[in-house]
């Protein structure tokens, strides 16, 4: 049984400040590992388990490094959310092509993120299409 439709906002707003946080050094840390329910091919992250709610991930992006550079980009970038959990941002932001795309933390230990794309308006207000923070 699918959960009912999220009530809450999501915490989609940039960190204004990184005081006493080293960016670089998170960044370092954080890995991609993808998601089976963002996929509609098999790829690194298992057999595709398309989940019909999901954002469904462009077949491109097939190179793990490649995609783990992108987390670890936008990261030292600060495109990061205000909400941390243990050491990692749970939400962070790349923008590739004009689209925006969102990882989400789903290993706070060890600094495992998956990610998707973000439909037009479901991204944080301070960051535009082409990746900049907007003042």
């Amino acid at each position: 049984m699918r959960a009912p439709k999220r009530k809450r906002p999501l915490l989609r707003s940039l960190q204004t400040s990184s005081e006493g946080v080293s960016l670089a050094k998170v960044a370092q840390r954080s890995t991609y590992v993808g998601s089976a329910e963002h996929k509609s091919f098999p790829s690194f992250a298992g057999h595709p388990r398309l989940r019909s709610d999901a954002s469904k991930c462009d077949p491109k992006f097939t190179d793990l490094a490649e995609i783990t550079t992108f987390l670890q980009l936008a990261i030292a970038a600060g495109n990061v959310g205000t909400h941390w959990e243990g050491d990692f941002p749970r939400y962070v932001w790349h923008v590739i092509d004009g689209v925006i795309y969102e990882a989400r933390l789903v290993n706070q230990e060890l600094g495992q993120y998956k990610g998707y794309p973000l439909r037009h308006g479901e991204h944080p207000e301070h960051l535009n299409e082409v990746g900049e923070k907007l003042e």
